[in-house]
């Protein structure tokens, strides 16, 4: 018993030995991944010769928006990375990603079960009407047996395969883990184009309130001027219609303001009952972020690291094809023993043992596994031209951004000139209202040609605001390749 159970350990790490230098010896079959080209130029056309007004030297990595300098903001976009859903579900995607490396990897090793059975049978002899004389009849008796078995099994990645799929799906964990970021970046930039909304809404009811107060003026004044006979009642009327006009745009400002603050709350993962913001002034001086150089973005950009991350794991999934044009061996072993009892498994003289190997090949499939080559090639062109539109669109995004922040700066400083002169047209023709030399109605297109300019200036510093934010998700915030998972 001793002399077989020794040979039979020295089978065993002989195969194992065997097998080991195999796997090792094994390639790796399919093309050697090379991050595909992208289309880069040197320098952003839009950037080239405009200087931003409030330029922000750098970006927080780990709070972008930071650069407004807004304790309130802050507080809400630190709630996106825990609370928002939408991201919750991009982060169960990447756990989910995570786990099938994990499980692509354990088909690397064997595997080992283990079976044991134990079984009693019992004989009645023959039965008393068709017995044959009692010296023949067989005797009852009751017989037992317990068998326990060890078996492995193991396929040796010779052509790669497994490692390939590996390298897919460890591709595709980062492609999610990318995609995470992405959701983050835009969920966090979302509240914050709500945000500035809003507060440009409050400048706006700001702005409605303070005119609503002027025009309550003019209707007392216009009214004493009716009563005293000096101005006719369309006057009044006039100044009466502009006082309900300015009610009615405050009001819907209220409205619109509500959607933002309920809009903020769900992006922050909270029901919007249990969010209240409230008033604050918009400053005028819109942080702009550094653009850099175009090919900081294919670091920068979660999204292109996404699509970047898809034609790693498509090529690693023509090798996986590729694979299938070779033989599997699978290696097995076993060890058990087989006695009458339960107790007898442990006896000399009961040990049983076996070792094997299978070696199975496709002989003829009609080209099947050379269309399916063909379909993981096409699959892998297909991701290397979505990766080079996404670079593309990033491009165009950051070029959209800086050119509207360029135009918008120089239309506000026109807008803010605008203003000024149609607030000083309105003194003027109240100084002459007041003294006879014109009309109510001059004084009225005076004031509303001074409430639009107004308006305007805060259209374009909403529109500035927004195109700040939209530059810093275009840039990628504050993310960078190195973040990505290494396993």
């Amino acid at each position: 018993m001793t002399v077989r159970r020794t040979w039979l350990a020295r089978f065993g790490r002989r195969v194992a030995g065997l097998t080991l230098s195999a796997a090792l010896a094994g390639c790796m079959v399919g093309p050697t991944y090379q991050r595909p080209s992208a289309p880069v130029t040197p320098a952003f056309k839009e950037a080239a010769g405009w200087r931003p007004s409030d330029p922000a030297d750098g970006i927080d990595r780990g709070a972008w928006w930071s650069m407004f300098d807004d304790p309130i903001l802050d507080s809400l976009e630190r709630r996106v990375a825990t609370s928002n859903q939408t991201v919750k579900q991009y982060e169960a995607a990447y756990r989910e990603a995570h786990a099938i490396v994990a499980a692509a990897r354990a088909s690397l090793l064997p595997t080992v079960g283990g079976t044991q059975n134990l079984q009693n049978s019992h004989n009645g002899g023959a039965s008393a009407a068709t017995a044959a004389p009692a010296s023949a009849a067989s005797a009852s008796a009751t017989t037992s047996s317990a068998v326990g078995l060890l078996e492995a099994s193991w396929v040796p990645d010779l052509w790669g395969k497994i490692r390939r799929t590996v390298e897919s799906d460890e591709s595709l964990a980062q492609a999610s883990a990318a995609e995470l970021a992405n959701a983050k970046l835009s969920a966090q930039a979302s509240l914050a184009e709500d945000y500035f909304l809003l507060r440009d809404l409050d400048e706006q009811a700001q702005l409605y309130r303070e005119t609503i107060s002027d025009y309550e003026t003019y209707l007392q004044l216009t009214t004493f001027q009716f009563k005293e006979g000096t101005q006719p009642l369309s006057a009044v009327v006039s100044a009466q219609s502009q006082l309900y006009g300015a009610q009615a745009l405050l009001i819907s400002v209220g409205s619109t303001r509500a959607q933002m603050e309920h809009a903020i709350a769900v992006l922050t993962g909270a029901p919007p009952a249990t969010l209240s913001i409230g008033l604050a002034p918009l400053s005028h001086d819109v942080p702009v972020a550094p653009a850099g150089v175009p090919s900081m973005l294919l670091q920068r950009r979660p999204d292109i690291a996404a699509a970047e991350r898809q034609v790693s794991s498509a090529n690693a999934q023509i090798g996986v094809a590729i694979a299938a044009y070779y033989p599997d061996l699978t290696l097995s072993a076993g060890y058990g023993a087989s006695a009458g009892n339960l107790a007898g498994l442990f006896s000399a003289g009961t040990s049983l043992w076996s070792v094997g190997a299978d070696l199975s090949a496709t002989l003829l499939d009609f080209s099947q596994r050379r269309a399916q080559v063909a379909a993981a090639r096409a699959l892998y062109e297909e991701d290397v031209a979505s990766y080079r539109q996404t670079v593309l669109t990033a491009f165009e995004g950051v070029e959209d951004e800086l050119a509207a922040l360029r135009v918008f700066q120089q239309q506000q400083e026109v807008l803010a000139q605008n203003e000024a002169a149609a607030r000083e047209a309105v003194r003027l023709d109240l100084a002459e209202y007041r003294e006879g030399v014109v009309d109510y109605t001059t004084v009225i297109t005076a004031q509303a040609a001074a409430l639009s300019a107004s308006q305007n200036v805060f259209s374009v510093l909403a529109e500035r605001y927004q195109a700040s934010v939209l530059l810093v998700e275009d840039l990628g915030g504050g993310w960078t390749a190195g973040e990505l998972p290494k396993d």
